[in-house]
């Protein structure tokens, strides 16, 4: 069994269940991106309710600006030339995937790029590699504008301290 690292929740729950680890390699992308989509948006609720208290409303209409399949597509442009190879081949296997759903008010292309988006965070969550995980949503969320004209706000709310605007 690997040794919790710092952040390693997937090893917290398995201790605290008692579930035996399985090999990663075995899981199809396609349940990588199931986990994957709970992760990322468990930590972009995170980061917007621990930004100050707001009304409901509000909070979900900011985490849903940056969890939406068209928002995560767009963030893997920013991603793509970050990943490893062994990144860039989960991304891709997710994205290839056939799954008989379809996102709501996305094209068939946002929703692939975006499964592939939680593939490659299902599989960092699962790596217990939250470091990087947390590295590739802040230089995806710091350099997404959302099409809507108020979300601007919300982008520069999630940039590290000291990061710059592209």
């Amino acid at each position: 069994m690997r040794e919790a690292k710092p952040y390693d929740l997937d090893a917290f729950i398995r201790q605290q269940f008692a579930l035996e680890e399985k090999d990663i390699r075995s899981f199809s992308p396609l349940a990588l991106a199931y986990i994957g989509d709970g992760i990322y948006e468990l930590v972009i609720r995170t980061v917007t309710v621990r930004q100050g208290s707001r009304q409901v409303n509000k909070l979900h209409r900011d985490t849903s600006r940056l969890v939406k399949a068209q928002a995560q597509s767009e963030m893997m442009k920013t991603l793509l030339p970050l990943l490893t190879e062994q990144e860039a081949d989960i991304y891709r296997r997710g994205r290839n995937a056939k799954s008989f759903s379809v996102a709501k008010n996305a094209s068939v292309g946002d929703y692939r790029r975006a499964t592939g988006f939680e593939a490659l965070m299902g599989y960092l969550y699962l790596q217990g590699d939250m470091e990087r995980l947390s590295e590739l949503v802040q230089a995806a969320v710091a350099q997404y504008v959302p099409k809507e004209h108020e979300g601007t706000q919300t982008r520069n709310l999630y940039e590290t301290p000291g990061q710059e605007h592209a």
